[in-house]
C-alpha cells in the first residue's frame, strides 16, 4: 500500500527533478478565472476543456510557457472582469502573452459577428509560428474531440448548442485543418490527429460519400449565406 505523506516528495537519485512550479501556478490562476464556467449546455467545468488543452499540447513537445498558454488561452477572450484576466496572463511572460494573444480570436466587448471573427483568426493561423499553433491546434482538437463524443451521445440535437449552424461548425473544422497543413510551422503528427478527428465529426453529420455536399461545406457557401442573413435588419 502507497503511504501517504506530508513530507516533500525527493528528488530521483540520478538528479534534482524537473521544477514545474510556474505550471502548477498557472493552473490555480485558470481554476480562479473561470471558477464558475461550464462547457455549453452541460454542467462539465470549463476548466476541463483547458486542462485537456494542455495535456495535448504537452503530447505534442509543449515547453513550459506554451503549456501555461494552453491553459490560459481562453482567459482573455472569456475572463471575468477582462482587466483582471489580461493581467493574470502578462504576469506569467511575454511569451506566454504573444502565444495568448495570437489564440483569441475575440478581444473587445461586444464582439464581431462569427462568421467574421472566424475568417480573420483563419487569416492569422495562415502565418502565425510553431508555438501559436501548437496551442491553438491542441485547444481545437480537444473541442473536436468533444464534439465527437457528443454527437456519438446526443446526435443531431448537439448542434443546437453552437451559436452558428451546423454547416459552419463543419466549415470551421475543416478550414482549420486546412489552415493549419498549409502553414509550415504546424506541428504535423498534431494536425494529423486534427483531421482524423474532424473526419469522425463530418461521417458522424452523415458527410460519407456525400462528396458534393462535403465540397459545399468545404467552401463556406452555406455559412456566408447565414452570416449575410444575421446582418439584414
Amino acid at each position: 500500500m502507497t503511504r501517504v505523506t506530508d513530507e516533500p516528495l525527493l528528488p530521483p537519485a540520478g538528479g534534482p527533478r524537473r521544477d514545474w512550479g510556474r505550471l502548477v501556478e498557472a493552473t490555480r490562476v485558470t481554476a480562479l478565472i473561470h471558477a464558475d464556467q461550464v462547457r455549453k449546455d452541460t454542467t462539465i467545468p470549463y476548466l476541463s476543456h483547458l486542462l485537456g488543452a494542455c495535456s495535448i499540447a504537452l503530447d505534442y513537445g509543449a515547453n513550459e510557457d506554451e503549456a501555461i498558454a494552453a491553459l490560459l488561452h481562453d482567459a482573455i477572450e472569456d475572463g471575468e472582469p477582462m482587466d483582471a484576466a489580461n493581467q493574470a496572463v502578462s504576469r506569467f511572460s511575454d511569451e506566454v502573452r504573444r502565444i495568448v494573444d495570437g489564440c483569441t480570436d475575440a478581444v473587445t466587448r461586444p464582439t464581431a459577428p462569427w462568421f467574421e471573427r472566424k475568417q480573420m483568426y483563419l487569416a492569422r493561423l495562415a502565418t502565425e509560428d510553431r508555438a501559436i499553433l501548437l496551442v491553438s491546434a491542441s485547444d481545437k482538437l480537444h473541442n473536436a474531440r468533444s464534439i465527437v463524443r457528443d454527437l456519438r451521445v446526443h446526435g443531431d440535437a448537439l448542434w443546437s448548442r453552437f451559436s452558428a449552424p451546423r454547416e459552419c461548425t463543419l466549415w470551421y473544422y475543416r478550414s482549420l485543418v486546412t489552415v493549419y497543413r498549409a502553414n509550415p510551422n504546424h506541428t504535423a503528427d498534431l494536425i494529423d490527429e486534427l483531421d482524423r478527428t474532424v473526419a469522425d465529426i463530418e461521417s458522424l453529420a452523415g458527410l460519407d460519400g456525400n462528396h458534393a455536399r462535403r465540397a459545399e461545406i468545404a467552401s463556406g457557401a452555406a455559412c456566408r449565406e447565414w452570416a449575410t442573413a444575421q446582418t439584414v435588419p
